[in-house]
């Protein structure tokens, strides 16, 4: 556990850009894979548990200490629990109980953090109880005097205007907290937002342990969409492969994060065919789909073909349309750098796409304890230009969705300009970037008879 915590302190406290390093770009995924086994609730509140303390004894000491925080506030209530608080709950506390307070103190010189929680119920013995109702009623008077005993020099509250995951500490809650603390402390309350977006956006050698299986999960979930087990040319409608999925992770006790969008392009038709369309013999098929599972998710977008009669394989254009949007996603792999931001990333990235005569749309995010997950954004599919999500700093240990797009107008289907979407999820180490299960660099190939 030492070394951990020395490894994270270390990549948490690179302070400069790194250069990028080559990376493992011919990775490719394998095709129709199996179905991972999947654990047990007990399993899997055992697993969940077991990352949840890894991860509160390695990552808070050393983001509280990288952004200089000496404590940390946090608040939720039940069923209205903000980001953070909402992945610190153990297993079997589903939701905040009535008014849940935590809070991280760290004492410097090299003692450990303390955690405690101002709270009528435990927390899996993972925050040590410190209120005790029948000494002190106010539990905000509590909170308040936990805090002064303490003396800190920064009091961190999660409110931010940019990121959603930094502003839990709703305005009622801030109002009672700030009455109850002394005045001369007030002027030390900052805002909590770099610590948690740390603590969402970083990974830990558990958590990327667990990562390939789950990545396969969903790989091996598209290929069966993607097959004459679930497509029958000519018959199957897009928005019935949708519910396929729904019904499939329902049968193996696993959770959408989003609804599973199918769509067809098709020549001669424009744009994309959605709903009760049926699937055709010469149809191209976009799927995006992602899973929660053990609390890590995905985030994945494949592109299948529907072989004529006769056809063996998928044509030309299209094939070199996906290997295309490979392209890009090399580009932007190669952009890739500790320090460096989601906007230069973008800017970079786009500039070698367009330079070597690519068409592309880059709309990249973190993905982790949540889908669309906390940290800088790389690019939107509605702005290709730098925005202020995109400012914040890319960070090793982080796990990100490749999520782009590239153009090309395909000849067999008469130059139609064609949509050649790709999603795959990555980790990226500060020096490398790996994709989690491999990458599609092939058109998956659904026959036009059984």
């Amino acid at each position: 556990m030492r070394k951990l915590f020395a490894a994270a302190v270390a990549v948490l406290a690179v302070p400069a850009v790194a250069a990028a390093q080559p990376i493992g770009m011919s990775e490719t995924e394998q095709v129709a894979p199996a179905v991972p086994p999947i654990l047990s609730a007990q399993g899997r509140a055992e697993t969940e548990n077991r990352i949840l303390t890894e991860r509160l004894e390695i990552v808070i000491p050393a983001i509280m200490r990288a952004e200089g925080i000496d404590l940390w506030l946090l608040v939720a209530r039940e069923y209205f629990e903000e980001p953070v608080v909402a992945s610190m709950l153990d297993a079997e506390n589903m939701h905040a109980r009535r008014r849940t307070i935590l809070i991280f103190h760290d004492p410097g010189e090299g003692k450990p953090v303390e955690r405690l929680t101002v709270s009528r119920y435990g927390l899996g013995g993972l925050f040590q109880p410190a209120w005790d109702p029948a000494k002190q009623p106010d539990q905000w008077q509590a909170a308040a005097d936990i805090i002064a005993a303490r003396n800190p020099a920064k009091i961190a509250v999660n409110i931010s205007d940019l990121h959603q995951f930094a502003d839990g500490m709703t305005v009622s809650q801030y109002d009672k907290f700030t009455a109850a603390l002394p005045a001369a402390l007030r002027p030390r309350i900052v805002s909590g937002e770099g610590l948690a977006i740390r603590w969402l956006e970083t990974r830990t050698p558990a958590e990327m342990a667990l990562y390939p299986a789950i990545e396969r999960m969903a790989h091996a979930v598209i290929g069966e969409a993607f097959s004459r087990k679930v497509i029958t040319p000519g018959v199957t409608t897009a928005e019935q492969v949708q519910w396929w999925y729904r019904d499939r992770l329902l049968q193996l006790g696993l959770d959408a994060w989003f609804h599973p969008s199918i769509a067809i392009q098709r020549a001669g038709a424009k744009g994309m065919l959605e709903g009760a369309e049926v699937i055709r013999p010469g149809d191209l098929l976009w799927t995006d789909f992602g899973i929660t599972y053990l609390r890590l998710n995905t985030d994945t977008q494949h592109l299948a073909y529907v072989l004529k009669p006769g056809e063996t394989e998928a044509p030309a254009g299209l094939r070199q349309g996906l290997a295309n949007s490979n392209r890009v996603q090399d580009a932007l792999l190669r952009q890739f750098a500790v320090g460096r931001s989601g906007n230069e990333a973008l800017a970079r990235a786009r500039a070698e796409a367009l330079a070597a005569g690519l068409d592309p749309s880059i709309y990249s995010h973190p993905i982790g304890l949540h889908g669309h997950g906390a940290g800088p954004s790389i690019g939107f599919w509605d702005n290709q230009n730098a925005d202020p999500r995109g400012d914040a700093p890319i960070r090793a240990n982080t796990a990100w969705s490749i999520e782009l797009t590239s153009y090309a107008a395909v000849p067999e289907w008469g130059g139609q300009r064609v949509d050649f979407r790709a999603e795959e999820n990555a980790f990226f180490d500060g020096k490398t970037v790996r994709f989690i299960d491999g990458r599609q660099t092939s058109l998956t190939l659904i026959p036009s008879a059984p």
